[in-house]
């Protein structure tokens, strides 16, 4: 879709999954001082222990717990905390459990030997998922879970009664779960953010990853982290060193000020993104050509299409035709072919002009 939009004129983008706004000033001037104090040699493999400790006590003040700098996991970005965390929990043969859609992380999951079991979930509820049914499927060749909320492609929140009955029984039946709170800052309802961290009886089976990308519009600074019981860290630690051998050390410079400052900048994005996410459910809701709902977080919305449509050929058709790129849902399971990934992250006027020429194009093809 990227290149084929590439290579065209007047072209809008709904597709992109990356804040648009610019790195907080505190935090970027935070970064050029580390280059300038000379902060560009080799950090601790595991972390700048000042970054660990910004992490733990972030965390410690927004839901009260008690982690510790060694629950901490430095990494280059969320990316890289999932590929290894997926490696290192994965058994070949056995059943990895998501939720449909998924990112696609779940061909790593495949490429480390696992089998994926799918829970399909559908835009007409919001993308929810079933608790009972995420237990239901737990079996003894089961080795982990996979959670995402908030969601990429589809924004959703899992509430705690959600995830609280899964993440009990996945620590009685000895299943490891990720829970990729890359979003959770970008909760876009006034409602309590349930993370896994307070969810989980303990963090003996459970890996929380996430970076400063998102919550502080830093992706291309890749700062990253996994966070988990101690001895879970110490394995990871053994793969990381062998990966990235350290991180970016003015960057984790920056990221200690990311966290530890001023935070009115994940303020404003959360602001700016209920706007748009308002306005653009508003729109949906007043055509029945795409059906719609309202996401909980990040800056995503998969609403599904009129009728039994191929989502790579639509999306490729709406975008040689209409000039508004989105990604096809087909890319996060075959389930969801049939619906299209747009993202809010990018201004409302882009959004405005952008549903100005869906709309029309959608009307031509179901008539």
């Amino acid at each position: 879709m990227f290149n084929a939009a590439a290579e065209m004129e007047d072209v809008l983008h709904l597709s992109i999954g990356q804040p648009d706004f610019n790195g907080p000033p505190h935090v970027i001037e935070a970064h050029i001082r580390a280059l300038h104090d000379g902060q560009t040699r080799y950090e601790m493999d595991a972390g700048l222990p000042a970054l660990r400790q910004a992490v733990a006590d972030r965390y410690n003040q927004l839901y009260e717990i008690d982690l510790q700098p060694t629950n901490v996991l430095i990494t280059t970005g969320c990316c890289q905390a999932m590929f290894m965390t997926i490696h290192a929990i994965t058994r070949a043969d056995m059943e990895f459990i998501v939720t449909e859609p998924v990112f696609v992380f779940s061909h790593v999951i495949e490429q480390a030997g696992g089998v994926l079991r799918r829970i399909v979930t559908t835009a007409a509820n919001g993308y929810q998922v079933d608790p009972q049914q995420l237990v239901d499927v737990m079996n003894d060749n089961t080795c982990a879970i996979m959670l995402n909320s908030p969601g990429n492609p589809t924004g959703a929140v899992y509430p705690a009664e959600t995830l609280k009955p899964v993440l009990q029984q996945a620590q009685q039946r000895g299943i490891a779960v990720i829970s990729d709170e890359v979003y959770d800052r970008l909760v876009l309802d006034d409602v309590e953010y349930p993370t896994a961290l307070t969810m989980a009886p303990s963090l003996d089976n459970v890996f929380v990853t996430s970076s400063i990308s998102k919550s502080y519009a830093l992706p291309g600074l890749r700062i990253g982290w996994v966070i988990s019981s101690e001895s879970n860290i110490l394995a990871l630690q053994r793969m990381h060193m062998f990966i990235s051998t350290t991180e970016n050390t003015a960057a984790q410079h920056a990221a200690v000020e990311a966290l530890q400052g001023d935070q009115s900048c994940v303020d404003q994005m959360v602001a700016a993104y209920r706007t748009r996410r308002n306005r653009l459910v508003e729109i949906m809701d007043s055509t029945p050509l795409i059906h719609g709902y309202s996401p909980g977080g990040a800056f995503f919305v998969m609403p599904s299409l009129p009728g039994c449509r191929d989502s790579f050929e639509f999306a490729m058709k709406m975008l040689r035709e209409a000039k508004v790129c989105t990604i096809p849902g087909g890319a996060f399971g075959q389930s969801c072919n049939n619906a299209l990934r747009i993202s809010f992250a990018t201004d409302l006027d882009t959004i405005e002009r952008s549903m100005e020429r869906m709309i029309p194009w959608l009307e031509k093809q179901s008539s």
